[in-house]
């Protein structure tokens, strides 16, 4: 029985006429961590549209799962995008940004008895303060709303969990503190996750297995040991060296 939870074959995807995915064919594997590597442009994240069926595609994505397995889809995937698509400038408190996108009433009626218990199970799972819910999204920090959003991506159960660079711009404690917060979920969940990082210290200490793309296809895949290596890199990012020997030693000691 195969391990993988989404089988991928031939994925193109044109945007405006132009091909960004040319023929993808790819494994995620269950229950492990899967990082996407390559320049601006490669296509990860359009990778992760074509999973969400946000972007029109040719080929196949097979999904091996469900929670009701007798009819497997891929409604259970949760989401953390690089920046959250609301004008945060909104009097909107954490509270009701999750009211917002879980419960059917209109925000204007207020946040339902039935929702709260969920809306405080997501901050449990992602070790937040409690009371964020009180304070406005605009005046919380780039790490608090991020820890937000993903227990949002985490609501019900999802089986995968797609994270798109959600931790782009915070600085460096906070950003390994995210992924230590990643990597504790998949070991004490066992969810699936797919996830872009320009960071390979994280990619080197928390994924099980790296995709690099380049111009669209997948260059090289493999173990972090297999793949973060000069020669490999070389060929995914070229000859500049300095765009990977800098993520690679980024915050290292």
């Amino acid at each position: 029985m195969s391990s993988a939870l989404i089988t991928i074959r031939n994925l193109r995807v044109q945007l405006g006429g132009n091909p960004i995915l040319r023929g993808m064919s790819c494994e995620i594997e269950r229950g492990k961590i899967t990082a996407l590597i390559g320049l601006n442009g490669s296509g990860k994240t359009t990778l992760l549209r074509a999973i969400l069926k946000e972007a029109p595609y040719v080929g196949q994505i097979q999904f091996h799962c469900g929670h009701d397995h007798s009819k497997p889809t891929p409604e259970h995937i949760g989401y953390v995008p690089q920046k959250l698509n609301i004008d945060v400038r909104l009097p909107l408190t954490v509270r009701d940004l999750l009211a917002l996108a879980i419960q059917h009433r209109p925000l204007f009626l207020g946040v339902s008895r039935k929702t709260q218990p969920a809306i405080d199970r997501m901050l449990q799972r992602v070790w937040a303060d409690p009371a964020l819910l009180d304070r406005f999204v605009e005046k919380i920090s780039g790490g608090e709303l991020q820890r937000v959003l993903l227990g949002l991506a985490l609501h019900p159960e999802p089986e995968l969990l797609l994270l798109d660079e959600p931790a782009q711009g915070l600085d460096y404690q906070t950003d390994h503190k995210f992924y230590e917060l990643i990597a504790d979920l998949n070991r004490k969940t066992g969810v699936t996750v797919l996830l872009v990082s320009h960071d390979f210290s994280i990619v080197s200490v928390h994924a099980h297995h790296v995709l690099c793309l380049n111009d669209g296809c997948i260059q090289c895949q493999g173990t972090p040991h297999e793949t973060l290596t000069g020669e490999v890199l070389e060929r995914v990012f070229g000859a500049d060296k300095s765009i990977y020997e800098h993520a690679h030693s980024h915050g290292r000691p």
